[in-house]
């Protein structure tokens, strides 16, 4: 694990790391630091004293880029995170990438609660073409997009290729089309699922005895209760509040968007054959070329483990397909 990866590792445990005079810092939840961080402290020091001072240097140039993978001499990957602006979706992968694949999240504005979220597309991808041009004056780029940032990407790559910016690939990973986000798509997709829900249910009681039917309801009931408990402790929690109000500004802004074609190299990575919400991208993308993940996979876990290392190896064969290293 590098420095890079070690500190994003921390950020996720809550654990906030930062240097004084050539000395680490931290403050934490008790019980958060482990005998195992301490090591990995003392064992990465000097390295991450190097990858912060480095963050500082951009901090008042690139708020929106997060460093999952900082090191490595391939084609660096900026990662467009899903709705929520969690950057942090992209840890698995960027992981099973390796030591050699720079992979750098982007952060939508409106997390840090200093800015209000942006509610255009076109305006959150130029907001992230400033910095990543920033970043990355010069050299090929790979832009990647999640779920609903997998429009935010495209518009991304549109902007930095008619800039003249080299986008050596658009990376969709189970990117549904923005017409998927619009009320009559969401209302089907709610009914299917409401549907799949009183099947599961019906399917449960028909295989149980009165008394298991019982149990078995009661079990049902508290979980949903724990659901709605874990909401409603949501809704008070500042961070969750700050990604609602993201989110909501991200999918407002994906329905009223319409893409226009482009002509760059695009892999439409598909959680499943089962899964076809990213078939309209052809339509301007025709040189789409689809990448299948194992069956069963949805989008909400494709970039997890255990399946973030077949889409890592899906990822490698794309950029072989098109000779991109």
């Amino acid at each position: 694990m590098n420095a890079a990866t070690f500190l994003s590792e921390l950020r996720r445990r809550e654990i906030q790391v930062w240097a004084v005079g050539g000395q680490l810092h931290c403050a934490a939840k008790a019980g958060a630091l482990t005998p195992e961080l301490r090591d990995g402290l003392r064992q990465h020091k000097n390295d991450i004293l190097k990858v912060l001072a480095s963050a500082r240097a951009l901090a008042s140039q690139e708020r929106a880029i997060v460093p999952l993978q900082a090191s490595g001499t391939r084609v660096p990957v900026f990662g467009v995170p899903g709705h929520n602006g969690d950057v942090f979706c992209y840890r698995a992968l960027a992981q099973r990438l390796g030591e050699d694949q720079p992979f750098f999240g982007l952060q939508p504005p409106g997390l840090d609660g200093q800015d209000e979220p942006l509610e255009r597309v076109e305006d959150i991808a130029a907001c992230f073409a400033r910095q990543v041009r920033a970043f990355q004056p010069q050299g090929p780029t790979i832009i990647a997009g999640y779920c609903a940032g997998g429009t935010v990407a495209f518009e991304l790559a549109q902007q930095l290729s008619r800039d003249g910016a080299g986008v050596s690939l658009l990376a969709l990973f189970g990117s549904p089309y923005p017409a998927y986000f619009r009320f009559p798509a969401q209302l089907l997709q709610r009914v299917a699922e409401q549907a799949a829900r009183i099947g599961g249910l019906a399917r449960g009681l028909a295989v149980r005895s009165p008394a298991d039917c019982r149990r078995y309801l009661t079990e049902r009931l508290r979980r949903r209760r724990e659901r709605i408990s874990g909401q409603q402790a949501g809704a008070l929690d500042p961070v969750l509040v700050l990604r609602g109000k993201v989110e909501r500004a991200t999918v407002a802004a994906v329905r009223a968007y319409a893409p226009r074609e482009f002509a760059g190299r695009v892999a439409l990575f598909l959680p499943s054959r089962q899964w076809d919400a990213a078939q309209r991208w052809r339509s301007v993308a025709p040189g789409a070329e689809e990448y299948v993940g194992p069956d069963g996979c949805g989008s909400q876990d494709m970039l997890r483990e255990p399946n973030a290392a077949a889409f890592a190896e899906l990822f490698r064969t794309a950029l072989g397909r098109w000779k991109i290293s």
